[in-house]
């Protein structure tokens, strides 16, 4: 798959560039040729099938290459809830927004936070106020910017599903080996095996899971080279949910999805890996070793739109209370709950029920430069890529 140059006789891969990597996952001939094996298996189904791709990721790659148009009637999509940014609910954005206005400090999150509107607005708003919010690729960076800055409390807003979730690990190792007095952690990381039986066997009262049309699932391929695709077992077993773990490339996507329509052709339930370039079953022990030195389960994490999502957040365990920011700066955040604008339909996107296009403020008053909802704000929401892409559909 490499393309190696030759000099002197021997290989050498000082020539490669990026999209040597990835071409042959972005190649036309294979991807038509998988669509013509999906769409001969799928005569043989005994009904339609609803596949939900739990990852943004994969939301943004079935819209950007026009997977939708390839598909026969009976093989469907629903976009799951898998964007960090968009299932973050308001009054924890709301969090952000009033850390980041607290005199001496410096709120540091990663980039797609910035114009995620809570009740207060943005961080981008935040900033505009002047307050000192700083953006960064890697958390390792709030170590520069608290030895720079040792009169102030640095705050790390930490966000993501179980992808990012060791990096913030790295962190908190590393500011206390290192024993830096001024780094603390707001932590917002969530899971996603709890999610997904939320969404096909809800315990919340206000979510009507069991009307859900999801038939299969498409393992998120980052998630899981952390937590392995051990984590989607109990899905086929105990849900009747065949799960495929699939990489986020085209030709990745339409491989996962033959897999699944194979499966009900011949009638099996399994867990499948796509992805095995990279995943396995038991996925990455020290991240998860790092993971469980640091944090522990939240009783209830409440998603955006879907409610309290029991055992799907972390937080700092009770050893590190002391860099813990919603400890510190318990009597200024907000409790209550903050419900979506009334027109927004990020919910029942979320969740699976609806498509951006059903959304009465879909590409008119929310867009990626005046967005409302969270799933136009964030650059893997489903709202961001219909936006993007619909003229693909």
């Amino acid at each position: 798959m490499l393309r190696r140059l030759r000099a002197n006789g021997e290989e050498n891969i000082m020539g490669l560039e990026l999209k040597n990597l990835y071409d042959d996952f972005r190649d036309g001939k294979t991807i038509k040729a998988y669509a013509k094996i999906i769409a001969e298996d799928a005569k043989k189904l005994k009904k339609p099938i609803n596949i939900m791709e739990v990852c943004g990721g994969h939301t943004h790659t079935i819209m950007k290459f026009g997977l939708p148009q390839l598909l026969p009637d009976n093989v469907n999509f629903i976009h799951g809830p898998g964007c960090p940014v968009c299932i973050m609910p308001k009054e924890r954005i709301d969090h952000a927004y009033v850390l980041s206005m607290q005199p001496n400090v410096i709120l540091v999150t990663l980039g797609d936070m910035i114009k995620v509107p809570g009740s207060n607005g943005s961080l981008q708003d935040a900033r505009a106020k002047g307050a000192d919010v700083r953006f960064v690729y890697s958390p390792m960076e709030c170590i520069k910017i608290a030895s720079e800055n040792t009169d102030k409390k640095v705050i790390f807003f930490a966000i993501g599903f179980e992808t990012t979730t060791p990096m913030t690990a790295v962190l908190v190792e590393q500011v206390i080996k290192q024993g830096i007095p001024n780094i603390f952690f707001h932590i917002n990381h969530v899971t996603v095996p709890e999610v997904m039986v939320e969404l096909i066997d809800s315990r919340d009262v206000h979510v009507d899971s069991y009307n859900n049309e999801i038939d299969a699932f498409l393992g998120p391929s980052h998630v899981s080279v952390i937590s392995g695709s051990k984590i989607y077992d109990k899905f086929p077993k105990d849900y009747g949910r065949p799960v495929v773990v699939t990489g986020f490339e085209p030709v990745d996507a339409m491989q996962g999805i033959s897999m699944i329509v194979k499966q009900f052709v011949e009638e099996r339930c399994e867990m499948e890996i796509q992805y095995k370039r990279v995943v396995n079953h038991d996925g990455n022990l020290k991240a998860q070793a790092l993971i469980e030195k640091y944090f522990e389960k939240m009783s209830l994490f409440r998603w955006r739109g879907l409610g309290n999502v029991p055992d799907s957040g972390l937080k700092l365990r009770e050893a590190y209370r002391d860099y813990d920011a919603e400890v510190l700066y318990k009597d200024v955040l907000p409790i209550a709950e903050i419900e979506d604008h009334k027109l927004c339909i990020c919910g029942d996107i979320l969740r699976g029920m609806a498509k951006p296009q059903e959304c009465t403020i879909f590409g008119t008053a929310c867009k990626p430069t005046t967005p409302i909802g969270s799933c136009m704000v964030s650059s893997e929401g489903a709202c961001a890529a219909y936006y993007k892409y619909g003229n693909l559909i």
